[in-house]
């Protein structure tokens, strides 16, 4: 009980309701005993609607066998008292005392409370954001951001052991993309007159990296480009052929040196977005490269794997991997008729490779426009003999900015986006971190920027953190040493608010347990704004510094452990809790 009092409760309920169950219906033992909170605490602490999955099967009205198990409860120092409630409800109250005792677990605990054994160790590997390093960060690329990294923090404070991965996508198309549109700014910063493709990156960050290599280098990389223009295919019938001709002239003048503008358009690149989530208090333990897998020789021996077992074959001059034995709508290309692997085939490579590195449990956070690619790989694992349910893919939609009542549009390539850090500078860190995960993460997300920014009871993420900052400032009124609080005796708290208030304490662990379990960090968004909707209430209608020193002490003891709770939830989502506001 003195561990995680929050789990053992409800576990003890069931525990009771097992008990009568065996004696009002033997032959249902299997059935599964499930307690829930109910909206109203007049509803009492817990729910049971085992009596109505029993109604059917015992042919029997299910109030009655409501009333059957409730007079059947073992006795427990914890039940107040048991009630039927609606059809068949079991409704189970807590004595107060039993609520009580949370505040000295809370404040012996401090930074610890709520943390739970639900991985036991297990090590799991969450991989996000992971974005092409081709221009900066997004708004869309925040939200992922902000879910991962909570989802991260969330699941350590659920006892497993989290990698926290971003995969470096310098082998691809795109990055090839942005050092021709880079290497093109510089030609033309260097003197000569072209077209620059309209499918290219248009952004000014383009512009400033073709800058540095000009002042850096000089004419150095200077190429005549008029034929290479002249003889690609026609923007109007094929852009994106034409940009591929652009590509590979430019690999063929430049030779050599396009290595060097592919770098360092990728270094500038993924530095800036390093930098970015570093102040958006996002960190990796692992930057992993797209490209390794090449060097490593791991792409091309992951799909001779496959075609060894009869996984993928040869048609049209490219080898294809059989994923609708999977259940993908069409079978998918790994190696092109032109020898070139494509983007499946490194992810096919990369997944194997976590599965070699020994992560019990992947998370895969993908924006819901990867829906369609979760079949295929997992297909890929199962074809490797590997077990597909180790992988999880969290789907995270995108974030949609308003101001003003107005929708704000985005086009990462024609350079007109609203960069997360421009999003962070509008309205903070804490706002955006706490706004992004107010939402079940595969759900559509209107990010309300004037919300964002007021300073009113309507913005959550003010409204927890004043909550916080409230409790700091009665502290401080009253002058005495917090720490002593662990003493108090919480005996006078038997107020109808206070008892709800330290309900919502003793809910905490278990909150941690059902987000973690649920990959839904929002679950822990709502509990802190019903925990700050409870302590404001309370601390409107109720005197914390009365006169009476045993109801004081009791009171402040509630205040610091709410204040302890808070910041503890919060911590998990990346926002700050602030002593003053």
């Amino acid at each position: 009980m003195a561990n995680a009092p929050a789990l053992d409760i409800r576990s003890h309920f069931a525990g009771l309701l097992r008990s009568a169950l065996l004696k009002v219906a033997p032959d249902a033992a299997d059935l599964p005993v499930i307690l829930e909170r109910p909206k109203s605490a007049q509803h009492g602490d817990y729910a049971c609607s085992a009596a109505m999955q029993l109604a059917k099967p015992m042919k029997r009205n299910p109030r009655e066998i409501a009333q059957a198990l409730v007079k059947a409860l073992p006795q427990s120092p914890y039940l107040e008292k048991a009630e039927i409630a609606g059809a068949g409800f079991v409704n189970l109250y807590l004595k107060p005392a039993a609520k009580q005792q949370i505040l000295r677990l809370v404040l012996q605990q401090r930074h610890a409370y709520g943390r739970v054994d639900v991985g036991g160790g297990r090590k799991v590997q969450v991989e996000f954001v992971s974005a092409n390093p081709t221009g900066p960060l997004h708004v869309g690329h925040g939200r992922g951001a902000a879910y991962g990294a909570s989802l991260a923090s969330l699941l350590e404070a659920a006892g497993f052991a989290v990698t926290r991965e971003y995969y470096v996508n310098d082998a691809g198309r795109q990055m090839d993309i942005l050092a021709l549109s880079t290497w093109l700014r510089y030609v033309e910063i260097a003197g000569a007159r072209l077209e620059f493709p309209a499918n290219a990156y248009q952004g000014d960050y383009v512009r400033d990296m073709a800058r540095q290599i000009f002042e850096a280098h000089g004419k150095r990389y200077l190429h005549p480009v008029e034929s290479m223009m002249r003889d690609a295919p026609p923007a109007q019938s094929d852009p994106e052929a034409r940009l591929d001709y652009l590509i590979a002239s430019a690999k063929r003048v430049l030779g050599p040196d396009y290595d060097y503008v592919h770098d360092f358009v990728l270094a500038e690149q993924l530095g800036d977005c390093r930098k970015d989530l570093q102040e958006f208090g996002v960190t990796f333990d692992s930057w992993f490269s797209e490209k390794s897998l090449f060097d490593s020789g791991l792409v091309v021996r992951a799909v001779e794997q496959l075609q060894a077992s009869g996984h993928v074959y040869r048609k049209d001059g490219a080898r294809w991997f059989r994923s609708t034995v999977f259940g993908d709508e069409k079978d998918r290309v790994v190696q092109r008729d032109n020898g070139q692997f494509t983007y499946f085939a490194s992810d096919i490579a990369y997944h194997l490779n976590k599965f070699q590195r020994g992560f019990d449990l992947l998370v895969n956070v993908w924006g819901a426009d990867h829906h369609g690619y979760i079949a295929r790989v997992k297909g890929a694992l199962q074809a490797l003999r590997l077990d597909p349910a180790q992988l999880t893919i969290a789907l995270v939609q995108f974030a949609v900015l308003y101001r003003d009542g107005k929708k704000v549009s985005m086009s990462t390539r024609a350079g007109e986006f609203v960069t997360l850090r421009e999003l962070r500078s509008e309205v903070g860190n804490d706002a955006a971190r706490f706004f992004y995960v107010l939402r079940k993460s595969d759900q559509h997300l209107d990010f309300d920027l004037d919300l964002a920014k007021s300073q009113s009871n309507d913005n959550p993420v003010y409204y927890i953190q004043y909550a916080h900052a409230r409790v700091c400032s009665v502290l401080e009124q009253w002058g005495g040493d917090a720490s002593t609080l662990v003493n108090a005796d919480p005996g006078p708290l038997v107020g109808e608010q206070e008892l709800e208030v330290l309900q919502k304490l003793l809910d905490y662990p278990e909150t941690i347990e059902s987000a973690a379990r649920d990959l839904a960090p929002h679950q822990l968004a709502f509990y802190l704004k019903e925990l700050a909707a409870a302590f404001h209430s309370y601390y409107n209608s109720t005197r914390v510094l009365v006169d009476d020193e045993s109801i004081r002490l009791a009171r402040l003891a509630l205040a610091n452990a709410v204040r302890q709770v808070l910041a503890n939830g919060l911590a998990i989502l990346g926002v700050s809790a602030p002593e003053k506001m």
